[in-house]
């Protein structure tokens, strides 16, 4: 391999993307500095295995390209999250058929009561429950 001619390829182009992975970094190296070479030549001369090689050292799936995840990944965190999902609204309802009854003035009597003492003290008489022609639902918020 000298620098005067065209080195032999160390990996057939057409099996560039079978390989790349396995072979070293000089190796690598070698390949890519042939494929710029390549390159500089009529891309209509170029046969369909250089265009493929050069495409993959350019742009394939190695290095800082590579996929984050393996295959599969992707239904294990499905899997996970639903799982996470199920053990929540699991701890969620147990959390609540445990917890006491709501205090007695969270309710709808309760809350026309205040509306009535409201209206007897005259609390906020612009905008607000006294003021007159008020149509709001004033403290109620139960239905």
């Amino acid at each position: 391999m000298g620098y005067g001619g065209e080195a032999e390829p160390v990996v057939p182009l057409s099996n560039v993307e079978a390989m790349w992975e396995r072979l070293s970094a000089d190796e690598q190296a070698v390949i890519h500095q042939q494929l710029e070479e390549i390159q500089k030549r009529d891309w209509k001369t170029l046969s369909i295995d250089e265009k493929k090689a050069a495409y993959y050292v350019a742009f394939g799936p190695h290095g800082p390209r590579a996929p984050i995840d393996p295959p599969g990944a992707t239904t294990k965190i499905i899997f996970g999250v639903s799982g996470l999902i199920f053990a929540a609204g699991a701890l969620f309802y147990s959390i609540r058929a445990t917890a006491p009854a709501p205090p007695r003035t969270i309710s709808k009597e309760w809350e026309e009561a205040e509306n009535e003492r409201a209206r007897e003290l005259k609390i906020n008489p612009i905008s607000g429950i006294s003021s007159e022609g008020y149509s709001g639902p004033g403290f109620v918020t139960h239905k």
